[in-house]
């Protein structure tokens, strides 16, 4: 194990040394309940294999991490009575990552709710 990987929050949640609050999992990758959530059941979708960014990532575990994401969100929108989901990811810290262990943030989303997507 790297020293990144020993020091990563994300990869400390994997291995069952912080606790969270679980979505869904299966053998690749977890999604849980963002620690500061900017709508109600903010979830975040990590591999659970420790990559940087989204670039580090083979297409293999691409095209599985898209499920995970596809499948989360339709256990949200269920879970929340919610019309659909924004999915964002923050790659690298110029774009906003702050953990440096690669996340899909999904935000539940109701018609009318008011939340504003701005990228100005």
């Amino acid at each position: 194990m790297t020293n990144e990987e020993n020091d990563c929050v994300f990869c400390k949640i994997v291995r069952g040394e912080m606790p969270c609050h679980k979505i869904w999992e299966d053998e690749n990758f977890l999604a849980f309940a963002d620690a500061n959530p900017v709508v109600e059941d903010h979830t975040l979708v990590i591999p659970k294999k420790h990559f940087s960014s989204l670039s580090d990532i083979n297409e293999e575990i691409c095209c599985g991490y898209i499920g995970a994401i596809k499948e989360t969100g339709k256990i949200l929108v269920k879970k929340c009575n919610a019309d659909g989901f924004n999915v964002a990811l923050n790659n690298g810290e110029a774009a906003g990552q702050v953990v440096n262990h690669v996340h899909f943030h999904i935000h539940p989303r109701k018609k009318g709710d008011g939340l504003k997507l701005s990228f100005k």
